[in-house]
């Protein structure tokens, strides 16, 4: 792995434990972090936690790494703030695609344009990369808001995984159908009675509702 991201033009360094990268990030912060769910010591799921609840690094571009058969793993990952995930054996060409839209991501996320989307209880704001729920912040990761944000602009608009994969993360993203699913039960969980205005449309994928619907019309 490492060689290959060194061949892309990245600087790499490797640690063994969760222990060992947390003091190592403490002493510099890197621009991305790949991490392994099965790690001695500290998991990664215990080093992903430790991270999101330091201020420095709560917003630090993460990845996990996870083994077939630990799908619960992966969605805890993502509810505790990972941007994505990759499973053994995955690919060369993948992970540098994860790497870049991840990078790309929070590039995207620094420079966002002012807007505001206010419902009743509900407000996303782009230009803070900030949900507010009944005058309360609410804590999600890049990912998570990049589809809240998406998906609210268009209320009533069906869209595919696809074309919410391609709209946060870029068109040469490689990612499976999963990881949009695992996404919503995460952001779903933390919005919560909001979470129901994120429809499941079966077999296509995900709509904002439109709260206007079924309104009389005077």
């Amino acid at each position: 792995m490492r060689y290959n991201l060194v061949l892309k033009g990245y600087s790499v360094k490797v640690f063994f434990s969760g222990e060992e990268g947390l003091n190592a990030i403490a002493r510099k912060s890197p621009d991305l972090l790949i991490l392994d769910i099965m790690l001695p010591g500290l998991s990664g799921l215990e080093v992903c936690e430790a991270l999101r609840k330091h201020k420095k690094e709560k917003y630090l571009p993460l990845i996990m790494v996870s083994a077939k058969g630990e799908e619960n793993d992966v969605v805890k990952g993502l509810e505790l703030g990972a941007d994505d995930y990759v499973t053994k054996p995955f690919s060369t060409a993948v992970l540098n695609a994860r790497v870049e839209a991840v990078l790309r991501n929070r590039r995207d996320s620094e420079a966002a344009h002012v807007e505001v989307i206010k419902l009743p209880g509900l407000e996303i704001n782009a230009n803070k990369a900030e949900v507010i729920i009944n005058s309360q912040k609410v804590d999600l990761t890049q990912s998570e808001f990049k589809i809240l944000h998406f998906l609210a602009q268009r209320p009533g608009f069906v869209y595919t995984r696809g074309q919410i994969v391609e709209a946060i993360r870029g068109e040469n993203y490689t990612v499976t159908e999963r990881a949009i699913d695992f996404q919503m039960v995460g952001l779903r969980k933390k919005i919560g009675d909001k979470g129901e205005l994120i429809e499941t449309i079966r077999g296509v994928g995900y709509r904002f509702k439109n709260i206007d619907e079924g309104k009389d019309q005077t």
